[in-house]
């Protein structure tokens, strides 16, 4: 059976146990799993698909309840690394009264970042399965080179990449060198998710439509812009479809965009999607699969939470 491979962080996020409030004056916070590869392998597996992760986290408490939520969840464990050489990472996320967020990272000797390419496994990828990776790892340390060692793995297997930067600039000492980054990777990729103002950071270009254009380099088959409250786009060199979004009580945006491109994936893997057909297969079925991930993303934002707020193929049945 086909899997879903995700490389990346995987760490605590500290979230408000009330709702709104800044970081400056929140008094209490809940402690959930997050990292958005590690959600997206979670929204995977809660739909029904294989999924493993790949990273690494401390010898600590912290990183005992990481792998324990993201078995629990469903996800394949025997990849997550643990090590003394340095701590599980932490994110404190403020909740605004509308579910947007805002973030305070405690990463500076994060584990995750020391985990290196002779770390992977060989001839772990087929032709079958998808890499999936962010850019939060992608900062200078050993986790970038393992991403490099694992994308190339990818491709010499020729199974689908997929990239969903996810900037987070408190992360960066300079937003420059995420841009170039970035741009660095995403030749590297079939599929490649970004939100509209992701897509304003990089490309620097007003309009949506030659933004993606420009960004249509490399490897990339198909583009997925989300607009938050307006919906998602697809896009391929050859066709743009839009999809209005589900009218929602947003309650916490955490791990939203994670659960729209895991919805994507899951159903990618659930279709058996090649990279000969990836093309093919998102504009024939741009709607019902955009309609799907809006869904699966509209579900998730109404609980707290990343991982917990994810539900499975049951509690949001779609099929096309």
């Amino acid at each position: 059976m086909r899997k879903l491979y995700a490389i990346g962080e995987l760490l605590i996020d500290f979230t408000p146990s009330g709702q709104g409030g800044s970081l400056l004056t929140v008094e209490q916070f809940t402690k959930n799993a997050g990292g958005a590869p590690a959600n997206v392998a979670a929204v995977c597996a809660k739909l029904g698909q294989l999924a493993a992760l790949l990273t690494q986290v401390g010898q600590d408490a912290f990183g005992d309840f990481l792998i324990k939520t993201v078995k629990q969840a469903g996800v394949d464990t025997r990849y997550i690394a643990q090590t003394t050489e340095g701590e599980t990472s932490l994110a404190f996320v403020s909740l605004t009264a509308d579910g947007e967020r805002d973030f305070l990272f405690y990463r500076k000797n994060a584990a995750d970042l020391l985990y290196r390419p002779e770390q992977l496994p060989a001839n772990l990828l087929t032709a079958n399965d998808i890499l999936h990776f962010c850019s939060v790892n992608l900062v200078d340390s050993p986790m970038k080179q393992t991403h490099e060692a694992m994308i190339a793995q990818a491709h010499q297997a020729g199974c689908l990449v997929s990239f969903d930067p996810n900037v987070r600039l408190p992360l960066w000492h300079d937003a420059e060198a995420c841009r170039q980054t970035i741009f660095h990777f995403l030749p590297k990729a079939h599929i490649v998710k970004l939100s509209d103002e992701e897509l304003k950071f990089l490309t620097q270009i007003k309009d949506e439509k030659l933004a993606v254009e420009s960004l249509f380099q490399g490897k990339i088959q198909v583009l997925f812009v989300t607009h938050g409250a307006q919906g998602a786009s697809l896009y391929t060199k050859d066709q743009h479809v839009k999809v209005a979004a589900n009218n929602v009580q947003a309650i916490d945006t955490t791990g939203a965009g994670d659960a729209f491109i895991g919805a994507i994936l899951s159903m990618l893997l659930q279709k058996n999607i090649t990279i000969d057909d990836i093309k093919a297969f998102c504009e024939t079925f741009a709607t019902p699969l955009l309609s799907f991930a809006n869904l699966y993303a509209s579900a998730s934002i109404t609980k707290h939470g990343a991982i917990p707020s994810f539900p499975t193929l049951q509690e949001v049945p779609f099929s096309f």
